[in-house]
């Protein structure tokens, strides 16, 4: 055993700080040990606690509905978590057989294109810089009056009709039966443009 000692400034002589791996874990164990032993011989460290004061609220009863995402034609399940009728939040549904419970950014985000402000509640026209409200009926009747102006001037493939990689499949087949019966083939999805 080596003596350390103090020199005239105080330093300790002789005393060396590092330590190899060896030596650390020798010291580690018998440090470990040894808190074992009385953690073991000494009172016990776990008391029992009776609870004091009023019990936290539960939280309100959601109501859960497995669902298929429509922002793609994929069909990747999710659970809606319902309350009072408001969509209010959602869950993965890890069983479902395409997604496995993960989804995408805009399956993600599903629930804010149904609770959003920025949501858009009913039809509106811009006039004279300003918008207005329409009926739903004055508006489908100035949109079909556009559409058959610009067909009897243009013809039928002076339509373009790009609907949405997001919609499922049975929006696609009916935006692209809509097209046909339009009388034009100008139909498609962002995804390829």
């Amino acid at each position: 055993m080596k003596l350390i000692r103090a020199d005239e400034n105080g330093k300790l002589a002789g005393f060396n700080p590092h330590i190899d791996r060896r030596r650390f874990l020798q010291a580690a164990g018998v440090g470990g040990l040894g808190v074992g032993l009385y953690a073991l011989s000494g009172p016990s460290l776990v008391k029992e606690v009776e609870a004091q004061g009023k019990a936290e609220p539960k939280p309100p009863k959601l109501d859960q509905y497995k669902t298929i995402c429509t922002k793609c034609a994929v069909g990747c399940g999710l659970i809606g978590e319902v309350q009072n009728g408001v969509w209010v939040g959602q869950e993965p549904w890890f069983e479902h057989p395409i997604n496995q419970g993960s989804l995408c950014s805009k399956g993600a985000a599903a629930r804010s294109s149904v609770v959003s402000e920025k949501r858009l509640r009913y039809p509106m026209k811009l006039e004279g810089g300003k918008w207005k409200r329409l009926s739903w009926d004055q508006a489908m009747t100035e949109v079909s009056a556009k559409l058959s102006d610009i067909r009897k001037r243009h013809g039928p493939d002076a339509l373009h009709i790009c609907f949405s990689a997001h919609y499922s499949n049975e929006n696609g087949y009916a935006i692209r039966k809509w097209a046909a019966m339009w009388g034009t083939n100008n139909a498609d999805f962002q995804a390829r443009i």
